[in-house]
């Protein structure tokens, strides 16, 4: 329960539970919070927040670290909401990237770099990996096996950079597909970095390892640290071995350093994320303090019980089990289904059931393990009416009029920046990838000088068809060179100069204008350009919604998502689909103790999203070809493992019928031969 706070407690420490407090008024070594699911994590950390301000520590002497730029911006509302708007916002507060960012922008020249450095968005670095990957070709063309194509190049490489292995390592064990061609592989990044570094590049990874070196470098360090009292990092489970060494750098010895998270929720090895740091905590800061949230805001007490029997099943982590003093709710609803249709035919039904019973459409979700599980689901909506949106799908900065703009952008910050050229180039009428590569030459692109004001004096020797898309993009540059125009009305300005260009491009140009011009309200909030190209790359927008305000009341809709994007959602009902294995956990994914037990804890984090009802759903045969194969031919699938016969009594079980499965039916009153004759005897 929460212990009542006196009537001259501070505002930050009204309703909070026992265990909370003593994380919030933990002073001394270092401090690891263990929140399970729904225990009012983020509360916790921001009354830690206020409590430290309250106390006299300066809020610009405090260092925050999100893993999104949302999370972050929330975090400081709240805390504004206890300590005051103004004072909250002096505290340095972003995601791992956007604090590395700040700190390069404003320390260039100290380290070493140049100060109108471009940050590569992954899809530019994954261009510029292909532009090495060509370089590096006379290597391996003549080889009839296929060498790795760029975004395959790119995450072996990230990986590579983040879990600080050498690549033959992570090659054997995460692409051992590309074994033979370890060798150009390597050359390949070489030329990468090299390319990278002649041209004022920085990508993702380059971000952090020069966070890292920075933290490292004798001289340079110790002022770094000496920046900040206290450092605080949320949802460490999903750190990787890089960002830990520079939280580990910043705090040596762990003075006044305070991690939270939750290592049953660590599910992002993909990415290079290591569970290993938070489980290893107490290996790195001996004098670690730890203190385990287990009370659950969030859900039902049958829902967690299901919960706590998954977790039973781990190897490994620190012990923990959720419960919560909020009575009633229902056992978690098991549904077997016959095939893949008849699942999709049961969600929809209890989606409008619960919609009937007066839950909104969007406190419903749908999760599943990949993204193409929902494939026959999103016939079935559609079928049925049932409007949803579908998360994990693609990010804004991926759509191609966006990255178009924020190109002309990086250009103005970065003129030697050869992939933004070549994209922008290409718009101009007439202008291939040839005529592009001709033009940069011509400009001098990546040789010094002043591509930029060459452009707008009328260079790049461009055909004649183009030199009018030239003139007005060149204008429209000059205007924006020189910063008198702040950010909002420099992209309107570009997105003037464009929307002839992107007529010509796009067969759907009047939503990607309307796109621009929602980037230009977003850019109006900015300070200054840079500032907004780079929290655009860094942490962009999921979608055009992310940019709008709140939905209006008749805007209603399921949410379909899978597990990782659901992650620090909830919902108050949730549906899981495809609990076979093989599905859930995925086969590609039961190779090693490890990868299963990320699958276990990714479907503990499917579990708890749910606040009032749990469906699982398993359908017992699924068809060749997909959900869309034609023909009988199928096989026939297992309960997922971690649904055990064990957790049977948590359960709530119910069998679904197959659409149009034949019904028994009564006896027919009449002989149905007797009924048509005398119907059709009246016909003549």
């Amino acid at each position: 329960m929460s212990d009542p706070a006196p009537s001259d407690a501070p505002a930050w420490a009204a309703g909070l539970d026992a265990a909370q407090r003593r994380a919030v008024d933990h002073d001394g070594g270092p401090l690891l919070i263990v929140a399970g699911a729904g225990t009012g994590k983020t509360r916790t950390l921001v009354a830690r927040l206020a409590r430290l301000v309250d106390s006299g520590v300066p809020p610009d002497r405090v260092l925050l670290v999100t893993f999104s730029r949302r999370a972050a911006e929330d975090m400081i509302r709240r805390l504004g909401a206890l300590v005051g708007a103004a004072t909250a916002r002096r505290v340095h507060a972003g995601t791992f990237h956007a604090v590395a960012h700040r700190l390069l922008r404003r320390h260039a020249s100290a380290l070493g770099l140049d100060g109108g450095f471009s940050v590569l968005d992954p899809g530019d670095a994954a261009d510029l990996m292909h532009l090495a990957r060509q370089e590096v070709g006379d290597s391996y063309g003549r080889d009839e096996r296929r060498f790795p194509r760029k975004d395959t190049l790119l995450a072996l490489y990230s990986r590579v950079v983040n879990a600080g292995e050498p690549l033959g390592a992570v090659v054997r064990r995460h692409f051992p597909w590309v074994q033979e061609h370890e060798e150009a592989i390597g050359r390949v990044f070489g030329v990468y970095t090299a390319r990278k570094r002649a041209q004022g590049l920085l990508d993702f990874d380059d971000l952090l390892l020069y966070w890292r070196a920075a933290a490292a470098d004798p001289a340079v360090g110790p002022a770094l640290a000496g920046a900040y009292d206290h450092v605080l990092v949320d949802e460490y489970q999903d750190t990787n071995r890089l960002q830990a060494e520079i939280v580990r750098s910043l705090r040596r010895g762990g003075r006044a350093l305070t991690v939270v998270g939750d290592d049953a929720q660590a599910i992002y090895s993909f990415r290079a994320a290591t569970v290993r740091n938070m489980l290893d905590f107490a290996g790195h800061f001996p004098e670690a303090t730890v203190v385990t949230l287990e009370r659950n805001h969030r859900s039902t007490q049958p829902i967690l019980d299901l919960a706590n029997a998954v977790l039973a099943g781990s190897a490994e982590g620190y012990p923990k089990r959720l419960w919560t003093s909020a009575p009633g709710g229902g056992r978690p609803v098991l549904a077997t289904c016959p095939d893949e249709g008849a699942e999709a035919e049961a969600v929809a039904d209890l989606i409008l059931e619960h919609h009937e019973a007066g839950v909104a459409l969007r406190e419903q979700a749908v999760l599943f393990r990949s993204a193409h599980h929902s494939d026959l689901l999103e016939v079935v909506l559609r079928r049925r009416r049932i409007p949803y949106v579908k998360y994990g799908g693609l990010r804004f900065l991926e759509a191609a009029h966006i990255r178009d703009l924020v190109a002309v952008l990086r250009i103005l910050d970065n003129p030697r920046d050869e992939l933004a050229w070549y994209r922008v180039l290409q718009l101009l009428d007439g202008v291939g990838p040839a005529g592009a590569r001709r033009a940069m030459q011509d400009l001098g692109v990546g040789e010094g000088g002043d591509p930029l004001g060459r452009f707008a004096g009328g260079g790049g020797a461009l055909p004649g068809r183009a030199q009018a898309d030239a003139g007005r993009l060149g204008a429209a540059l000059s205007d924006c060179r020189t910063d008198r125009l702040e950010p909002g009305a420099q992209v309107e300005r570009l997105r003037d100069a464009l929307e002839p260009l992107l007529r010509r491009r796009y067969p759907d140009a009047e939503v990607r204008l309307r796109d621009l011009d929602a980037l230009g309200r977003l850019a109006a909030g900015y300070d200054s350009r840079a500032r907004l190209v780079a929290e655009l790359t860094l942490d962009p927008p999921s979608g055009t919604g992310d940019l709008a305000g709140p939905p209006l009341l008749d805007d209603d809709y399921a949410v379909l998502s899978t597990v990782h994007s659901a992650k620090g959602c909830e919902w108050r009902v949730v549906h899981v689909i495809h609990m076979s294995d093989g599905m859930f956990p995925s086969d590609m994914s039961t190779g090693s103790a490890e990868e299963i037990e990320e699958e276990r804890r990714l479907f503990y984090v499917a579990v708890t999203r749910a606040r009032e009802h749990l469906h699982l759903y398993a359908p017992l045969r699924y068809h060749a070809g997909g959900p869309f194969g034609h023909g009988d031919r199928h096989g026939y699938a297992q309960r997922s493992r971690f649904l055990p016969p064990a957790a049977d009594a948590l359960l709530e079980h119910r069998a679904v019928r197959a659409r149009g499965e034949d019904t028994p039916l009564p006896a027919a009153a009449v002989p149905l031969g007797t009924a048509v004759d005398e119907a059709l005897r009246g016909l003549w």
